[in-house]
C-alpha cells in the first residue's frame, strides 16, 4: 500500500472506503464480463454472428486489460480482492452479461449494449468521485471510460445501423487508453 498517496488523496476529500469498493466493484463488473462475453461470443453464429464475433472479441479483451489495470490500484489504496471467486463475482457493479434465451445477433447486441451502458456510468461515477481529488485514479479511470464509451459506441452502431465514428483496433485486446496502466504489458 502506498500509504503516502493514501493520506494525500484522503486529505484531498476522498473517502478511500468508499473509493476501494467502487473499485472492487468495478473490477468484479471486468472479470465477470470478461466470462460473459467469452459465452456471447461462442453463440455469435452464423453469417451475421461471425460479422460481429471479432468486436466481441475486441471488447471482451479489453475488459479484461481493464481488470489488470484495476488490480494494483486496488492493492496500492489498501484494498485487496475478495478471496472466494464467488463473492468476488456477486459484487459486479454491473448486472451479468448472460446468453439471452434467444441468441440471435439482434438479442446478443442488446446485452452487450447494456453491460457498455453500465460499464460508462461505473466509470462516469468513479471519474466523478476522484476528479481533482486522486489523479491516479481519475486517469485510469478516465482511460476505461474512453475505452467503455467506444465499446458502447460499436455495439450501437451495430444493433441502430447508425454510424458511430469508431473505427476497428488494429489486434484485438489493444486497449490504448488503457494499455499504459497494465504491468504485465
Amino acid at each position: 500500500m502506498a500509504k503516502r498517496n493514501v493520506e494525500l488523496i484522503k486529505k484531498a476529500g476522498v473517502d478511500v472506503e468508499v473509493l476501494k469498493k467502487k473499485l472492487i466493484d468495478a473490477a468484479a463488473a471486468e472479470f465477470t464480463t470478461y466470462y460473459y462475453y467469452t459465452n456471447l461470443r461462442t453463440h455469435a453464429v452464423g453469417l451475421e454472428g461471425e460479422s460481429i464475433k471479432e468486436i466481441i472479441e475486441d471488447a471482451r479483451l479489453e475488459d479484461r486489460n481493464h481488470f489488470e489495470a484495476l488490480v494494483p490500484r486496488i492493492y496500492e489504496l489498501g484494498g485487496s480482492l475478495p478471496k472466494n471467486i464467488n463473492d468476488f463475482a456477486g459484487r459486479a457493479a454491473c448486472m451479468d452479461a448472460e446468453l439471452p434465451n434467444d441468441p440471435t445477433t439482434e438479442n446478443l447486441l442488446k446485452v452487450l449494449l447494456d453491460a457498455e451502458r453500465c460499464a460508462v456510468e461505473v466509470y462516469t461515477d468513479i471519474c466523478n468521485f476522484t476528479h481533482g481529488k486522486d489523479p491516479r485514479t481519475y486517469e485510469l479511470s478516465a482511460a476505461i471510460l474512453h475505452e467503455e464509451t467506444e465499446h458502447e459506441a460499436w455495439f450501437e452502431e451495430l444493433l441502430t445501423g447508425e454510424p458511430s465514428g469508431h473505427y476497428r483496433r488494429g489486434e484485438p485486446g489493444v486497449s490504448p487508453y488503457v494499455s499504459k496502466f497494465i504491468q504485465n504489458k
